[in-house]
């Protein structure tokens, strides 16, 4: 399979608010290359938020925002394209929420959830959390929020899931954003 997998880390509860994001390319069912950036969401930071991710206001007053990382990813969010996150109505909303603050055309691509993949194809478990799912599938997961760890962890979940269950099983979740 070839995808990139996605992940957001946000400032507080509002979707617009990213201030982090890390994407996986996959080609032929392994990592090629990585892509993370800590992204000033110009916005407060709650301090739920900060005890998840451990980003504080402090840690992105010099990044970039997504209006300034949007050109350096915007190549790989072409029609066609399969980007998979878990709990990808997440981080779908929060791409699509965090452009639209900078007045950016939301991009269309195809994606798969994770989250879904596995109520399906590993239903015994507890619960379906990125963490569980990683245990049961034997994928790392080396600090569990953060989107790096995070979306190697997601890449992980699909292709054993793909290499497990074929193609076609896969195709069958993919929908279009």
């Amino acid at each position: 399979m070839n995808f990139i997998a996605m992940d957001f880390e946000t400032a507080n509860r509002h979707p617009e608010s990213a201030c982090s994001l890390a994407l996986v390319m996959v080609r032929n069912n392994k990592i090629v290359d990585r892509f993370y950036t800590v992204i000033n969401p110009q916005m407060p930071f709650d301090a739920r938020n900060i005890e998840v991710h451990d980003i504080t206001a402090d840690d992105v007053k010099d990044a970039p925002t997504m209006a300034e990382v949007w050109p350096h990813i915007k190549r790989l969010y072409q029609p066609g394209m399969l980007v998979c996150a878990h709990n990808a109505r997440f981080d779908t909303n929060v791409m699509r929420q965090s452009l639209g603050r900078y007045d950016i055309q939301e991009p269309h691509y195809f994606v798969i959830d994770t989250l879904q993949t596995s109520k399906l194809f590993e239903p015994d478990l507890p619960n379906h959390k990125l963490d569980t799912v990683s245990d049961a599938l034997d994928v790392e997961l080396w600090h569990h929020h953060n989107a790096l760890s995070d979306s190697e962890a997601c890449a992980g979940i699909l292709i054993a899931q793909n290499e497990q269950f074929g193609d076609e099983a896969i195709k069958n979740l993919v929908y279009q954003v």
